[in-house]
């Protein structure tokens, strides 16, 4: 039992590793963010919405380079091209998020001063996006190591409530049951 909960202890330590680790990357891209989303907005005095995407796209970039070489760099590289392609599906998914809440704000709420517009952006919008973005790039873009974290760690939960002590399935394997 005290190796079960040492190997559950140890997979939670990967998880909040790898949350700290998408968290350090999301707040450099938060501030290029909200950055570049001020100085469309005020320095170039582009339309607001205009300023959020071209921001977000920014930092969609940014992020990108953080996730793929510090936050998942451990994972499969020899199909960058996929991971390239959802990881840009997925962030156009959150860019909607965020900037859809801005547009609602902005124009559907008329809150079109420049604290509504950074709160609606880069607290609403971006938060919501950031917890779609974490919960995709996890399953879908950086697949291979976040699948084996997951499933390994749901592979010991049943043998841990029912006391046994079998073996965890081999790194990479996939569960009929998930």
């Amino acid at each position: 039992m005290t190796k079960q909960r040492s190997t559950v202890r140890s997979r939670l330590e990967r998880l909040a590793r790898e949350i700290a680790k998408f968290g350090a990357v999301g707040a450099i891209g938060f501030v290029v963010n909200l950055v570049v989303f001020n100085a469309c907005r005020h320095l170039l005095h582009l339309a607001v919405v205009r300023s959020g995407i071209i921001a977000t796209a920014v930092a969609i970039a940014a992020n990108y380079v953080g996730n793929r070489y510090w936050t998942y760099r451990d994972c499969d590289r020899s199909r960058r091209s996929r991971e390239l392609s959802l990881f840009l599906l997925f962030s156009g998914v959150g860019l909607v998020i965020e900037n859809g809440i801005l547009a609602i704000s902005h124009y559907g709420l008329q809150l079109t001063d420049p604290l509504s517009d950074n709160i609606a952006k880069n607290v609403v919008g971006l938060g919501l996006g950031t917890v779609f973005r974490f919960w995709s790039y996890r399953t879908w873009v950086f697949r291979a190591r976040a699948v084996q974290t997951a499933e390994s760690f749901l592979a010991e939960l049943p043998r841990q409530r029912d006391g046994e002590s079998q073996p965890s399935p081999a790194p990479g394997s996939r569960s009929r049951s998930l």
